[in-house]
């Protein structure tokens, strides 16, 4: 005689421990999640044909299932935590997220990799540039707080920023999400938003990596990458070669946080959780360092269309002056008035609640200037009014001879 107490209760168990609500459990076998709760609740069984559908999405026998407990001594790759049919149907149902009109893109998911259309009629020496990149111990506080979708903007606006500081066109997107389970809803939400991202960012996102590793992430957890290649004309490559003496340095302001320092405000927040809830304006603490990093690429396409640019560099770890010596050529120093800058008010509250010195806020947080750009002084007024348009842009300091690449003098106002 069957055990209905005692087969719902194994059914709850194996559905928590491959992280499935009743809901994500109803909706694979596309019954109502009332089902479900009446087969835990020991109310009702499935069906013969319902059995075998529940045992396949469970990784158990139909045995296993009737008899309310696991056979001993058999293994699967279900019972390890990976569920093929399951990954598969996700992978089936992220092909309309993927869709573009980009004539380059010559498949779509489902073959080994991806293919891309290269060539490039309308440049003589086309370089490709390719970047790597992830969000940091920033997608620990989104999983945390509900921002899935708004960490997906971080990744790629990152990743766009790095390779269009060097002159490059952003191209294709290729996404890796690493996971304990791989949960429908979240899945579709991380795809929807990196291709919602890379289309505001004139590129495709092509394809890309789900890798369940049960074994290794705690339930609940996903690491977030990917990979872009953009193209740019040789003689057209922004790398700092042409920054001279007597340019000016031109500060362009960021929205936040952007994608680093993570690590120290977990730790801020795990030390004061009040933090949080701190008003600044009219949104709080949390709000405003889960602000997604600022996409630059328009304002750096409009800038090159119609400046000569000589160097730009993207604030990330390391802070200004991290990130200005990459551009920096020997010989060469590049010297910024820390007075001048016009830090946000998220930076002063960092600083006040955590007791953290000037020099760790420099070479931690981007205080304030998501981008450095450095060109001729003649154009300083006409670039800042083209960047104004985007944000907000102002002058910092000057190329000078010098054996140190940057150097700094006075303190941030803040």
């Amino acid at each position: 005689m069957l055990d209905n107490k005692r087969i719902g209760k194994f059914i709850a168990e194996k559905r928590k421990n491959l992280s499935m609500t009743q809901e994500h459990l109803a909706n694979r076998l596309s019954v109502s999640f009332q089902a479900v709760s009446k087969w835990e609740n020991g109310y009702s069984l499935p069906n013969v044909e319902m059995l075998y559908e529940l045992a396949e999405a469970l990784g158990v026998t139909t045995d296993e299932i009737l008899h309310g407990k696991e056979a001993e001594g058999t293994l699967s790759y279900r019972k390890a935590g990976v569920d093929i049919t399951y990954t598969d149907t996700i992978k089936s149902e992220m092909q309309n997220l993927l869709l573009t009109n980009d004539q380059r893109v010559l498949n779509g998911v489902g073959p080994f990799a991806s293919l891309y259309n290269i060539s490039f009629p309308d440049m003589k020496n086309p370089v490709l540039v390719l970047k790597t990149e992830e969000p940091g111990s920033k997608q620990k506080l989104a999983m945390e707080y509900g921002y899935t979708e708004s960490i997906c903007y971080d990744l790629i606006n990152h990743l766009v920023n790095d390779i269009a500081v060097m002159g490059a066109r952003p191209l294709a997107v290729q996404d890796s999400i690493t996971c304990s389970f791989a949960e429908k809803d979240t899945i579709h939400t991380f795809i929807k938003g990196m291709a919602k991202a890379c289309q505001l960012n004139e590129c495709s996102l092509v394809g890309g990596e789900t890798s369940i590793q049960p074994q290794v992430l705690e339930k609940g957890t996903y690491v977030l990458s990917a990979n872009i290649a953009g193209v740019v004309e040789r003689d057209r490559v922004i790398d700092g070669s042409r920054v001279q003496e007597g340019d000016v340095i031109l500060a362009v302001s960021s929205n936040g946080l952007h994608t680093n320092g993570y690590s120290l405000v977990r730790m801020l927040i795990d030390q004061a959780p009040q933090i949080k809830n701190e008003r600044l304006g009219n949104e709080t603490f949390l709000q405003k360092i889960m602000k997604p990093h600022t996409a630059y690429y328009p304002m750096i396409k409009e800038l090159n269309s119609r400046f000569d640019i000589h160097g730009m560099a993207h604030i990330t770890g390391g802070g200004m002056e991290g990130n200005l010596c990459r551009i920096i050529q020997k010989d060469l120093c590049a010297v910024i008035d820390f007075s001048l800058i016009r830090p946000l008010d998220v930076f002063r509250v960092i600083k006040e609640w955590g007791n953290i010195s000037d020099k760790e806020m420099r070479t931690t947080f981007n205080c304030g200037v998501g981008l450095i750009l450095v060109a001729e002084n003649r154009y300083k007024s006409d670039i800042i009014n083209v960047v104004k348009k985007f944000a907000d842009c102002y002058e910092i300091g000057m190329i000078e001879q010098g054996e140190h690449r940057v150097a700094g003098k006075n303190q941030i106002p803040w």
